[in-house]
Formats: C-alpha cells, structure tokens, sequence
C-alpha cells in the first residue's frame, strides 16, 4: 500500500510601499509576468494573484497595491484591498527596498504586528548598497519584531528567492492544492489584456498621465482557425487635454503603445492579436464608483 503523500498549500500576501518591488519579486519567482511593473510608484492598483506550484506544495501569493496615505475614493479602494488581503492569508511577506527607507516603514510594521501572523521579512534591492550596510538593517529589525525570516535579495537579478521560496514552505499549512498545477494567476484574460496595455502607457508617458488611465478591454473575438484574437479595448482618462498626449502626433504614441501590447500579449498568450485601442475621457472617473465601474475597476467588484 502506497503512503498518501501530505501537500502543502496556502495563500501569502506581498506588502510594502509603493515601488520597493513586490510585482517583480513575484514575477521572477513564477518565472513568468502575471503582475505589470514600471519604475514608477503605485504601478498595482489591485491584489493580484499568482500560483506556484510544486511536487508537494502551492504558494498562492497576492501581489498588493503599496500602502500609502490615500486620499480619492480610487486610492482609498487600493489601500482597502491590500489590508483585505492581510485578513485573508496564511502567511505575510514584507517587501522593503533597503535603498530607500522612508519613515512610512513605521506604519506597516504597526500593520504586521496587528495582523498578528507568520512574517518573512525580504529586504529587497541589496545590489544597490553596500555589503556592510545591510548586516545593521538586519540587527534593527530582528529586535523590533519576532519576524519568521530576515532574507536579503534582489528580485531583478533573482538573488536569495529561493530561499524566500523555502521559508515559505517551512510554515506552510497542510492542505489540497487550490489550482491545478499549470495555472500560474486567475486573473481573467480581459484584465490580464488591460493590465498589459496599462502598463505599456506607465512605461511610456509621463506625469500625471499614467495615473490618470483606466484600460477597459470591451470585447474578445476568437478566430481558432487562424490562432488569432481580435481584441478591442478603451482606454479612458481624466481630463480632454491628456487625450492628445496619449494620442501622440499622428497618433504615434497610442501606436507604439498598442504595438507593444500586442506583442506582449502574443508572447504570453501563445497567439496572433489584433488589437484595436480608442482613448476617451470620463472626468473625475477616480472619485465616482459609478464612473470606476464604467472603466471597469476591478476593486469595486470584489468588495461589493
């Protein structure tokens, strides 16, 4: 008689300020992109899950939008997911980029010790000090908090994740696989095309712009035969005046910012696309849940 081998599962939440890199220390991990990056702050405006699975366990880790002093409605609604998503874990990772270190630390420690549950703590980013600055940085948080794990990395050359990976395992409840084995997110395909497209205009434009646009994908056609997708999407903004920035001369931009995408999306979706994108302005669509439904902000549908 075969012995049933026990599988360990669980959910665990990635939190930290905005831009200390929570998104790409998840992708390099998953070895595959299921949350969009940029080098500007506040990039994730919603929890976004991605799956890694091996023979005997499954880390479903939520990727949160950066904890900060929130002011209109639609950063209000971010901050309130990711403290929904400390609620709902097993397990917390603390993502702090030890390049940078703002006194708003403070607040998530406070938030961590709240919660109450298992806490790895990853000082992120290490490639950018020096060796002898990290050990003090190490010593400090170790007296301020009985922290599971204190792991040094840097997720863009992919140092230490191992590690995180098997101080996660370490205190992982038993439990059944919540996935199958070769899902790596459950973000819909809509939203995975938005996010992509979102990302492609944070990459691209400046100032306020990429803060101010909402992706909305209207409509997927699928063409089998031709392993292609049509994909038609609008990208809604705040104010008139922005709409000729994203536009661009002769519409280069929004060009190169569709040109992008699609290859993008080809790339992780195995598939041709066409994709056409239309750019309109809704007026203070961050203030009104009317208008954050109608650009389609997922946030409103899992809280309501």
């Amino acid at each position: 008689m075969e012995r049933e081998v026990k599988t360990k599962s669980g959910f665990v939440a990635i939190i930290g300020l905005p831009n200390v890199g929570k998104s790409t220390l998840l992708n390099q991990i998953l070895g595959t992109k299921v949350s969009i990056v940029s080098p500007k702050p506040q990039t994730t405006w919603f929890n976004v899950r991605g799956v890694l699975t091996r023979d005997n366990y499954q880390i479903i880790f939520v990727d949160t939008p950066g904890i900060h002093d929130a002011k209109s409605l639609f950063n209000q609604l971010m901050v309130e997911s990711a403290l929904n998503a400390l609620q709902e874990v097993d397990i917390v990772l603390w993502v702090m980029d030890v390049s940078n270190r703002p006194k708003e630390e403070e607040k998530i420690l406070e938030l961590i010790k709240r919660v109450n549950k298992p806490t790895i703590l990853v000082l992120n980013k290490i490639d950018l000090i020096k060796k002898s600055e990290l050990l003090p940085i190490i010593d400090y948080f170790s007296k301020l908090y009985e922290f599971q794990a204190i792991i040094p990395v840097s997720a863009l050359k992919r140092d230490g994740l191992e590690l995180v990976v098997e101080e996660i395992v370490k205190i992982l409840p038993e439990g059944p696989f919540y996935y199958e084995p070769s899902q790596v997110t459950d973000l819909p395909l809509k939203l995975l095309i938005s996010e992509i497209i979102r990302e492609k205009i944070f990459l691209n434009t400046y100032q306020e712009v990429p803060y101010s646009a909402m992706v909305k994908v209207d409509n997927i056609r699928e063409e089998p035969e031709k392993n292609l997708l049509h994909i038609q999407a609008t990208i809604f903004i705040e104010r008139e005046s922005q709409k000729g920035i994203l536009i661009g001369k002769g519409g280069r931009m929004l060009k190169k910012i569709g040109t992008l995408a699609r290859e993008e999306l080809e790339f992780l979706l195995g598939k041709k696309v066409y994709l056409e994108l239309w750019v309109k302005s809704l007026k203070g669509w961050k203030e009104s849940e009317a208008h954050l439904k109608k650009v389609g902000f997922p946030i409103l549908e899992k809280l309501s």
